[in-house]
């Protein structure tokens, strides 16, 4: 008799086959980001040459050395990082604080606000009536462009307020029994306990606020307040890119190409990104699993 763990020659076949489409998925994804990085290790004025594909020809760190010296992307970088911080806590928190109060049945109206929010996730207002509104809130050319308009995410209120209403009763009970007020229930109880979804949604919102550009470029004339994604599609969008090399103090640029300033900068805005997300992966998982299914 066969041994019931024994893979038939059909099921191994198809788990070899498995497993070759998936590294290719993997060679396909990841093999870009490669080539990025390892062009930008590459002395530019090598770089130019071509036939650069799995390792450096010439290994150098002069395309960062540009890159962090450069006032402009160093400003862009600063703006980035400061409205990813506060963009997404602000949003977290004030998402979080909506969707408990959401959460709460006996919320008088509940259904008609969940039905009123749910229509905003098909349809919105258009860009023209946006940038219209942004202008008559005097937030043109204002760093609060970046954090106001998205402090607020109905699709992030659904699983946030899911999640609520797996807590159990007995937590809020017991801190009313204690003289707590709906604030500290909130504050000292619902956001300790719900650590996996408020990862979950920073992550979203972290990774959203780090890529946007569109804002930027819209919204902002301002030069100093734009985010390193801005700059960065500026830069590629209109062939600018030999400003930064001009900008470059002297010594470094004569090694180093607008093209290859480019690829350092695209890693530069992509690593803290990727570096980030290993630590809260966990979190995410158990958060979406958790806020998203169960109901």
């Amino acid at each position: 008799m066969l041994s019931l763990n024994r893979k038939t020659k059909g099921e191994a076949l198809f788990d070899l086959l498995n497993n070759i489409g998936m590294l290719l998925i993997c060679f396909v994804t990841l093999y870009p980001i490669w080539y990025v990085v390892v062009n930008s290790l590459n002395e530019g004025m090598d770089g130019m040459r071509g036939g650069i594909y799995w390792w450096p020809r010439i290994f150098s760190f002069e395309n960062y050395t540009a890159v962090f010296q450069n006032p402009g992307i160093m400003t862009a970088m600063g703006v980035t990082v400061a409205k990813t911080l506060l963009g997404t806590i602000l949003h977290v928190f004030f998402t979080a604080m909506v969707a408990y109060a959401f959460s709460r049945r006996e919320l008088i109206g509940g259904k008609i606000y969940i039905f009123i929010g749910t229509i905003t996730l098909f349809f919105g207002g258009g860009l023209i009536p946006t940038y219209l509104l942004m202008k008559d809130l005097h937030l043109l050319d204002n760093f609060l462009v970046y954090i106001i308009p998205v402090m607020f995410s109905f699709f992030d209120l659904i699983i946030f307020m899911t999640f609520f209403r797996e807590i159990p009763d007995g937590l809020e009970e017991a801190a009313e029994i204690d003289g707590a007020n709906d604030w500290s229930i909130f504050v000292r109880i619902i956001i300790p306990v719900s650590m996996p979804v408020i990862a979950t949604i920073s992550l979203f919102h972290g990774v959203y606020q780090w890529n946007d550009y569109f804002a930027g470029v819209i919204y902002m004339n301002n030069m100093d307040l734009q985010p390193i994604q801005t700059y960065l599609y500026r830069v590629v969008a209109q062939s600018s890119s030999n400003q930064m090399v001009a900008q470059i103090p002297g010594g470094i640029g004569k090694t180093v190409t607008s093209q290859s300033i480019k690829l350092a900068t695209m890693v530069v805005t992509t690593m803290p990104i990727v570096f980030v997300y290993p630590f809260l992966q966990r979190y995410f998982v158990k958060g979406m699993m958790i806020g998203s299914i169960k109901g």
